[in-house]
């Protein structure tokens, strides 16, 4: 009897710590399946190249891998740079590379044009209003003398390049002021840092400078900032996210999942600087990945708008290519149907929502 007894007991004992390890199992298999919230992550771990030279408009990507929303699905990022972007738009198309950041150029809409694959599918920079990142500034010691956009005529301005995103923003001004080219002297500048000694020594009145540089010569007294590029261009496209076919189009699982966490870490830097939510942390992240190293100077510069939602201004990506077409630098056509696919951002908004702070 005592020997059945004790056999009870074991089997009971038995039986019901089998039950809680299976309930802790159970469990722990619930959290990783909605440890995003959204979607479970992928049952095997993905690897996830992207092509970022630490620009500030990569704060999407810098974010969701900090804080681990990548991780939440399973997946590993990558980054690695290119020297130029004729070497990264095939290796972009070919599947070498998944994701890459890219912005509007002459050259680039060619590459498509001539059968280089690659999508559109993300904004990866735009203007925030009233601060812009990427905005014209005159010398220090013209602000008397130039009050308006008209008053540029006559003057010598800096821009980067020609049949780029720069050039068309520089006349999107133009337009703005009732003036042409043939009104002011371009000075082409290809290093936005050499218009900070051209400021000094007055050889250039105006350019059309980039943060954090546009802080910079304002504490150095080299020059001040003139409006603001949403004057002119409110809805200006800078820079997008651009996806491999491959990746966008077949591997849908990834890519979904990609979105989402990127759409994240875009939402936290929203939070961050148009809220002051968690700022010293995500500029702690930015320091980390950029070349912008103060933590005080990020309190201070314009920083990249960066849609929420991922969503782009494609009509204005149409008129830049318009605009180099009439220059005579576009070589073919762009299906813009095929190459701009905004749809793997709506897909992932609709799993994880719309941003509720805009």
């Amino acid at each position: 009897m005592r020997k059945s007894l004790w056999i009870f007991i074991s089997l009971f004992l038995f039986l019901g710590i089998a039950a809680g390890c299976s309930d802790k199992e159970s469990e722990q298999g619930k959290q990783k399946e909605t440890v995003s919230g959204d979607l479970a992550p992928l049952e095997k771990r993905q690897k996830v190249v992207i092509a970022e030279d630490g620009a500030a408009s990569g704060a999407g990507f810098y974010i969701a891998k900090e804080k681990g929303y990548f991780d939440d699905y399973n997946i590993d990022i990558e980054f690695t740079t290119f020297a130029n972007s004729d070497d990264m738009l095939p290796a972009l198309a070919s599947g070498e590379v998944d994701i890459a950041g890219g912005v509007s150029t002459a050259s680039f809409f060619n590459a498509i044009a001539q059968g280089i694959d690659v999508k559109i599918i993300a904004d990866k920079g735009h203007y925030f209003d009233g601060n812009s990142y990427f905005s014209f500034v005159i010398r220090e010691d013209l602000q008397d003398e130039i009050k308006e956009y008209a008053d540029f005529k006559g003057k010598r301005i800096a821009v980067s390049s020609k049949n780029a995103v720069d050039d068309y923003i520089f006349h999107e001004m133009l337009k703005h002021a009732g003036l042409t080219e043939k009104d002011v002297e371009v000075v082409l500048m290809s290093d936005f840092g050499n218009m900070l000694a051209a400021m000094g020594n007055k050889s250039i009145d105006a350019a059309l400078q980039i943060e954090p540089l546009i802080t910079q010569g304002e504490s150095q007294g080299l020059h001040v900032r003139f409006g603001d590029a949403t004057d002119y261009a409110p809805e200006a496209q800078i820079a997008m996210v651009l996806g491999s076919p491959e990746f966008v189009e077949e591997e849908t699982d990834v890519s979904l999942r990609f979105m989402a966490a990127y759409l994240k870490g875009v939402r936290d830097y929203n939070d961050a600087f148009l809220h002051g939510e968690g700022l010293d942390e995500v500029i702690d992240i930015m320091t980390k990945h950029t070349a912008l190293k103060d933590p005080e100077i990020w309190k201070k510069v314009g920083v990249t708008g960066l849609d929420p939602d991922g969503s782009m201004f494609v009509e204005d990506i149409k008129d830049q290519f318009d605009f180099y077409n009439s220059n005579g630098a576009i070589i073919g056509d762009v299906d813009f149907d095929e190459a701009v696919d905004p749809s793997l951002a709506a897909k992932a908004v609709d799993i994880i929502g719309e941003y509720d702070k805009k």
